[in-house]
């Protein structure tokens, strides 16, 4: 494995979280748009593909990890561990239907970024008492990029979040353009966007654009 279990990249306190999702990356492979976005300087990128075979992710994986360390960017997988380790990935990133928070530290050490998804007070507690080391909130806005996603937990559950959460959070779900200025004067220094960003033409124009709107909009 190419992580020793000493060294550690600190999750980032602000920026645009970014995907590695082909099926909405406008045709691009996912290397494409790992150069894209390394180039724009998105500072977080997940890789997400839920249908391709396990040997698959592992190459993609394995070449990503590559591009993201020479852009300097943390670079997390999501929901599979075993992947995570053994490409070196900064972090993992899970679901409330994947293992406990609590089993992936154990698994992971404390030499991993672990991200959690949270959709509520009680499950924001939860992944912080697990050791989150951040948590993803939402969906904010209704979303088509994952199935079976639970309703829009909307502003009401952000603002909590962001006001009891020792941990970063990261808004996500549904977010476009015109929601970002809005996000970041509630305080929200993480915004995660997926096809707003990757099905477009130029995702890299997309993503500057995102970061200065998110500058202009912080209180």
């Amino acid at each position: 494995m190419e992580r020793t279990g000493t060294e550690r990249k600190r999750f980032p306190e602000r920026g645009l979280y970014g995907f590695f999702t082909e099926g909405f990356s406008h045709g691009r492979s996912v290397a494409e748009t790992a150069e894209l976005l390394g180039k724009a300087g998105v500072p977080i990128m997940q890789y997400r593909e839920k249908d391709k075979s396990k040997r698959l992710k592992l190459v993609e994986c394995r070449l990503l990890r590559e591009i993201t360390r020479r852009y300097g960017q943390c670079f997390i997988v999501n929901d599979d561990i075993e992947i995570a380790l053994l490409v070196g990935a900064d972090g993992v990133h899970l679901g409330q239907d994947d293992i406990p928070a609590s089993d992936a530290r154990a698994l992971i050490g404390r030499g991993m970024i672990l991200g959690i998804s949270t959709h509520s007070p009680a499950q924001l507690a939860a992944a912080v008492e697990s050791g989150a080391d951040y948590v993803g909130v939402g969906p904010i806005f209704p979303t088509m990029t994952k199935k079976d996603v639970c309703a829009p937990v909307g502003y009401e559950y952000l603002d909590y979040a962001l006001s009891h959460s020792p941990v970063p959070c990261v808004a996500i779900g549904g977010i476009k353009r015109r929601h970002v200025a809005d996000l970041a004067s509630r305080g929200a220094r993480i915004i995660a966007m997926v096809t707003e960003i990757l099905d477009t033409s130029a995702p890299d124009e997309i993503a500057r654009e995102v970061v200065e709107t998110m500058k202009r909009g912080e209180a």
